[in-house]
């Protein structure tokens, strides 16, 4: 009996190691494959960005959404006000589609602090090419 409570502690060990190593490889490599890039050409990017914000990122990157290789925005902004904030994010494109939500997308950890950048992603479902021009708006809740 001691003998196969051994063998299965074992087995649970080397277990447990594989799924580890599987999961630092699948890590990995979504990191590799994010290549980020400018979302489009200089002079096709309209923002409009409260000034209790600042805009300290705004690329792109192709990365698997529902099984498709789907266009992704990561967002950085940066609280300037002295006061802590929560920003809403819309993003309009010229075909059409539009994404956007909240930073922080739950209050539950608190706001935004003053001088704090937090940085979220949004995919656009089923879009696999890069748009042609953009429409970023930034506002706090209360705008």
């Amino acid at each position: 009996m001691k003998q196969r409570k051994g063998v299965l502690s074992w087995f649970i060990v080397i277990g447990a190691a594989v799924c580890l190593s599987l999961g630092a490889g699948v890590g990995t490599t979504a990191d590799a494959a994010e290549g980020e890039f400018a979302c489009a050409q200089e002079g096709q990017i309209s923002k409009e960005i409260t000034p209790k914000a600042q805009l300290d990122g705004f690329s792109c990157f192709f990365k698997r959404f529902e099984g498709v290789q789907t266009l992704h925005f990561k967002v950085a902004v940066k609280n300037v006000s002295d006061k802590p904030q929560r920003y809403r994010v819309r993003i309009f494109l010229d075909n059409g589609k539009a994404v956007g939500g909240l930073i922080p997308r739950k209050i539950k950890k608190g706001l935004v602090k003053p001088g704090q950048t937090a940085t979220f992603v949004y995919p656009v479902g089923r879009m696999t090419d890069k748009p042609g021009s953009i429409e970023l708006y930034i506002t706090t809740m209360g705008q």
